[in-house]
């Protein structure tokens, strides 16, 4: 089955990776003036990646499929419900979602933007086959966050970032004069019931005052909110939660498994986020 028409407004919001000259689709994917052509992948995704790639692979493929059942799951609708509240004030038409996964964020703020068109950025190829198809104004790009994005200058009206890596810089670089970063990060009781028992990574206490220093210098902070709730989660859906996340890559199956089995079931799991927005000044 082929991929559905990309949507021409969120292809002209992307810069050629090579020469920076602004993206046109053609046959078999996009095209500069230039000449530099990137195809489109039959799921549906576009790499966008710099000569030489990129040293970041993002998420592996079991990563990604934990989180698209966790998210298909209805657990984190309240983050997206609470980035969607932050997001779509000011009505915007341009979303750039970066290190988006698989695209369950993004949809859910397009649905309350009936106007609006979305990129997900992502480094992960897995992720990137899911976003491609996760909204009908949507499109999923293969991209390296930590380098010059593959947008054009001052382009999108919000960036959205969701337990992402953040990069101040390209961010203004991208904004629209009036545009805002979404920014969701874990608070200090995100998961509380599950660290100590399971050895999950801690929320770092700095974090706050290290996401404004790497913000600040290029845009400023312009409010927070918070979102609050209460899973009752059954074992499985534990090791989905641990399985998508960075605690993946700290423990092996068989103790993850063990350490499950101690818990209560279902177990109560505290799910606490800041949502911050900043705009360029």
């Amino acid at each position: 089955m082929s991929p559905p028409p990309l949507p021409a407004p969120a292809v002209a919001l992307l810069a050629c990776p090579v020469c920076g000259r602004q993206l046109a689709p053609d046959p078999a994917g996009l095209r500069c003036a230039a000449g530099h052509a990137f195809d489109r992948a039959r799921q549906g995704h576009v790499t966008l990646l710099p000569p030489g790639g990129s040293p970041h692979e993002g998420d592996s493929a079991s990563m990604v499929a934990d989180r698209a059942d966790f998210l298909a799951a209805g657990h984190y609708a309240g983050i997206t419900a609470a980035l969607a509240d932050a997001a779509v004030t000011g009505s915007p038409r341009t979303l750039l979602d970066l290190g988006g996964g698989t695209g369950a964020h993004l949809a859910g703020v397009l649905d309350r933007a009936p106007d609006a068109v979305g990129v997900v950025v992502d480094a992960s190829r897995y992720a990137a086959r899911r976003a491609a198809r996760a909204h009908p104004r949507a499109m999923a790009v293969v991209a390296d966050s930590w380098g010059r994005w593959p947008v054009q200058d001052a382009a999108v009206d919000r960036v959205l970032v969701v337990f992402a890596p953040r990069n101040g810089a390209e961010t203004a670089r991208v904004l629209a004069p009036d545009g805002r970063l979404v920014v969701v990060t874990p608070a200090a009781d995100h998961l509380a019931e599950l660290i100590g028992p399971l050895g999950l990574l801690r929320v770092d206490p700095a974090k706050a005052d290290r996401l404004a220093a790497a913000l600040e210098p290029h845009l400023h902070p312009a409010g927070t909110a918070g979102h609050r709730s209460v899973l009752a989660l059954d074992h499985a859906a534990v090791r989905t939660l641990v399985g998508m996340g960075p605690h993946a890559r700290h423990l092996a199956a068989g103790e993850l498994a063990a350490r499950v089995a101690t818990l209560p079931e279902p177990v109560g799991v505290t799910v606490a986020v800041d949502v911050g927005s900043w705009t360029r000044g």
